[in-house]
């Protein structure tokens, strides 16, 4: 059952897919039916879930599920990584790799940093301890709206910048 994410409990899980690169007004447009009929069909084990799906920032689709209703299941999870697979190919987009790390920069734009450039980032002073990144590793919806994105120095990131 397809509810808007704001509506979700603040424990729903959250599932974040970083995009590869921001989707133009018209995706987001185009997409925003097939999100609703993912959250209104997506079951487990023949129970309804109850869910919602939705980008923001232009460049991560989330996808939340109130586990108070219904767990998503090994069945479950893999429809949703299906769906995932069926966005990027609509949209010519990545939504699954990981190789790159996000953060906020301070025109309010997604600014994208190589896994393998990180440290060279941080030491010539493009990325600080306050800079806003995007840990998408989050779990629950209380913590996307309150720490996503969240400074640098305190999520996994920090030891990059320990003696900095």
């Amino acid at each position: 059952m397809f509810v808007a994410f704001h509506e979700l409990p603040a424990t729903a899980r959250v599932w974040i897919y970083q995009a590869s690169r921001p989707l133009t007004d018209a995706e987001l447009t185009a997409v925003q039916p097939a999100l609703q009929q993912f959250s209104e069909a997506w079951t487990s084990h023949g129970r309804t879930l109850r869910a919602s799906a939705e980008f923001r920032y232009r460049q991560f689709l989330v996808i939340g599920l109130d586990e108070a209703v219904a767990d998503a299941s090994g069945c479950s999870i893999d429809a949703s990584v299906r769906f995932v697979r069926e966005l990027e190919a609509a949209l010519g987009l990545t939504l699954l790799a990981k190789e790159e790390l996000a953060f906020l920069a301070p025109d309010g734009q997604v600014q994208l940093v190589p896994r393998r450039e990180l440290k060279q980032a941080v030491l010539a002073g493009r990325l600080q301890p306050d800079s806003p990144y995007f840990d998408n590793t989050i779990a629950q919806r209380a913590a996307l709206e309150t720490a996503w994105p969240a400074p640098a120095a305190t999520t996994w990131l920090a030891r990059y910048f320990a003696g900095n």
